[in-house]
């Protein structure tokens, strides 16, 4: 029977039957995919073939996926993680404080979700506690990834209307992340006020968001969208990108990369670089390039450290 993973918790899965019915199963063997060494074989949003033996449930096939997000817990780390499959698009939800979301964070997010072919929506949150010079600051990066094409909305979940991004998310199923505290669970109460997941407050110590969904988890809402709630995520570690197609994924270098002189460019220290030359133009956000060459080293010295 075919089924929807709706929730993962350690070695147990819960999955949505094609009947309707919720189960909750384990793992019938070991699953490998092709050149991913993941923590988490079978994901939230992955669809499977399951089995019922006596009184248990077991997974017994993982269909094809449409596609994933993958990441590196930290950058040193070998191991990866998949945060979830087959979805529709990405919610990256992004505040300027309490707690802050860097554009090294950003713009990694945007890089993984179009290596693996998702497309993504920006929310900046909290608008409400911004002082001018955040206002200011927040201006700017709406209009860098507004100019590179990417949908932004700006909000305080807890005061307004949400109508505009309940349009966008209707018959889709949408993966909501960003760091802890940032709003996700409260945007998703909001939305659906009788799933009652839990919030906290930001640390004041700290400044950063304590974490209240500790898994994975799809739920499907009312006005006809589901929604997969992720724990927070404090670094989002690259994997293995190729050096020379990294720029690739930076659809503002992907547009003007074909009038470089070298064909291989990497937009670092070659001549008659359009990239560089846009950059000096400020037709590519500073912000931008210096994250592109901070991935840049990382995969080179990941290349040298495993090819040495």
């Amino acid at each position: 029977m075919n089924a929807v993973v709706i929730k993962t918790t350690g070695k147990r899965y819960t999955v949505k039957t094609q009947t309707g019915d919720v189960v909750h199963c384990r793992l019938k063997g070991k699953f490998r995919i092709a050149g991913i060494k993941s923590t988490n074989p079978i994901v939230v949003g992955d669809k499977v073939e399951v089995v019922q033996e006596s009184e248990l449930w077991m997974i017994v096939r993982l269909h094809d996926r449409k596609n994933h997000i993958l990441r590196k817990s930290v950058n040193l780390s070998k191991q990866t993680h998949i945060i979830a499959a087959n979805i529709d698009q990405a919610i990256l939800m992004i505040t300027l404080d309490s707690p802050i979301t860097t554009t090294g964070f950003i713009d990694r997010f945007l890089v993984a979700a179009n290596a693996y072919g998702v497309k993504v929506v920006l929310i900046f949150n909290k608008v409400d506690l911004l002082n001018d010079e955040l206002k200011a600051a927040q201006n700017n990066l709406l209009n860098i990834y507004e100019g590179i094409g990417y949908t932004c909305f700006v909000t305080s979940v807890i005061n307004d209307d949400l109508s505009e991004i309940k349009d966008l998310m209707k018959g889709k199923i949408n993966m909501i992340s960003g760091h802890s505290g940032v709003g996700k669970s409260t945007l998703v109460n909001y939305l659906q006020p009788n799933l009652h997941i839990d919030t906290k407050e930001v640390s004041n110590t700290h400044k950063q968001g304590q974490h209240t969904t500790t898994f994975s988890e799809l739920h499907d809402l009312d006005f006809g969208a589901s929604i997969i709630d992720t724990p927070g995520i404090r670094g989002f570690g690259l994997v293995e990108l190729e050096v020379a197609e990294l720029g690739n994924y930076f659809p503002e270098f992907f547009k003007l990369k074909s009038a470089c002189k070298y064909h291989n460019c990497i937009h670092k220290n070659e001549p008659q670089c359009a990239i560089k030359s846009a950059l000096a133009e400020g037709k590519v956000a500073e912000s931008r390039y210096k994250n592109y060459l901070n991935m840049l080293e990382e995969e080179q010295e990941h290349f040298r450290t495993n090819n040495y």
